[in-house]
């Protein structure tokens, strides 16, 4: 009796409050925007280095697309077990050390293979640092405050794509694409300095779980569920819907009204960012508001959102201008961006202690492995077939994919609250 007492008070020691959870949260942001920095400067210098290093659209396609994605996927799922189990600080140090040290490298890429084999590096330290970054929130901030901590961290993605972009943009013009990269990379280690000062080391979380689970032990129990289910058919819309949106849209309204790269960065990406920042820190503290109400309807809210994002977007494809086409495009800017802190917080929740990385990992391979893979791929085909069929605008027809996507996922969105609340029904 007192050994099982003693280890209650002990996790509950765990929780961190004031200055120490503040420290904590802002290295945490810092991880995910240089992160997704790391991720994203590529495809704003992907003319230059395809310049200098004569590579074919396929070859940037591959090494920018698919090589990421698949070894992101692969190697998330085993780094998030180890986090789990009690190593998350480990995982994502070391993590944080091996994407900086290989995006460097890319700088000293002569041809297609030595670049790839950067990515590749990229793509298998990245894969640690968001189901390590989960674990550490799962283990150090209290169920009240989980919503807001996921969404702080998440609003590194917005935060590190504007400045991918627009540092990314200048470094290329100013630099050179190798020097941006080599910059990016020493950022990375400088980050390692907060990991190491203001995360620190779990011990409660270090003991062994009661059972040795595989991977495809660990899945079969979290898919036995219901909700995780249909939550993981929610990542996967999440994922047919929000990478055609965000690689196609620039290219439409380049296209249809005749902006200028510039212009629609100036508009549309500044935007998209604000949105961003705005969407996750809101989905945070509803979340949080949901959750202290015992979390009746709470995939409610984004799926009410997406909704009404699949009819505004619909619309701005069709608009006479540009503004009033940016303007509606704004819902489904915020939806996406909304729906994180749901659905991170909402894996957290039907996961259980100790299995929350591994859940987000799951999550993040429906979303970025299935969906993010497929829809681009079909929306370039359908753009393809009705520009060969004298189609004025073939990416518009493309683009109708997104909100057909987005209000599937309204949709999906509801039957996932009532799942949920039947899951935490049976398991009271």
């Amino acid at each position: 009796m007192k050994k099982k007492t003693k280890t209650k008070l002990n996790e509950q020691n765990q929780w961190l409050y004031g200055r120490q959870r503040t420290s904590l949260l802002i290295t945490l942001l810092l991880v995910s925007i240089v992160s997704q920095i790391d991720r994203v400067l590529p495809f704003i210098l992907a003319e230059s280095i395809k310049t200098d290093l004569k590579l074919s659209d396929t070859q940037i396609g591959l090494i920018t697309g698919l090589a990421f994605t698949v070894c992101y996927a692969l190697a998330a799922l085993p780094l998030a077990r180890i986090s789990d189990k009690g190593w998350a600080r480990k995982v994502l140090l070391w993590s944080v050390i091996f994407w900086s040290i290989m995006t460097g490298l890319g700088g000293l890429a002569v041809g297609f293979v030595t670049l790839t084999f950067s990515r590749i590096g990229v793509a298998l330290g990245e894969a640690g640092g968001t189901p390590a970054s989960h674990a550490i929130i799962a283990q150090r901030i209290p169920e009240n405050f989980r919503g807001r901590a996921i969404a702080i961290f998440s609003m590194g993605i917005p935060l590190g794509t504007m400045l991918g972009f627009a540092v990314g943009g200048w470094a290329s013009d100013s630099i050179g694409w190798r020097n941006a990269l080599f910059g990016a990379g020493v950022l990375g280690l400088i980050v390692v300095i907060f990991v190491l000062s203001f995360i620190r080391k779990q011990e409660v979380f270090k003991q062994k779980a009661k059972t040795e689970e595989n991977f495809i032990k660990a899945s079969r129990e979290l898919f036995s569920k219901p909700a995780f289910k249909w939550l993981f058919m929610a990542a996967i819309l999440m994922g047919l819907s929000s990478a055609p949106f965000y690689i196609f849209t620039s290219p439409f309204l380049i296209r249809t009204f005749g902006l200028t790269a510039g212009e629609v960065g100036l508009s549309f990406g500044l935007l998209q960012g604000i949105m961003g920042i705005v969407g996750t820190l809101f989905g945070g503290r509803m979340f949080d508001r949901i959750a202290g109400n015992g979390y009746k309807g709470l995939m409610n809210p984004p799926a009410t959102i997406f909704i009404i994002a699949s009819i505004t977007t619909s619309i701005a494809l069709f608009m006479p201008n540009s503004w009033m086409s940016i303007l509606l495009l704004i819902p489904g800017m915020f939806s996406f961006a909304f729906m994180m802190p749901f659905a991170f917080g909402a894996g957290h929740l039907v996961a259980g202690p100790k299995k929350q990385a591994f859940s987000i990992s799951l999550l993040m391979l429906g979303s970025g492995l299935i969906g993010a893979t497929i829809s681009p791929f079909l929306v370039g085909a359908i753009s393809d077939f009705a520009s060969a069929s004298h189609v004025d605008s073939g990416l518009q027809m493309g683009l109708l994919l997104v909100p057909l996507f987005s209000f599937q996922l309204g949709i999906v969105g509801f039957i996932v609250s009532r799942k949920i609340s039947s899951f935490l029904k049976n398991n009271n």
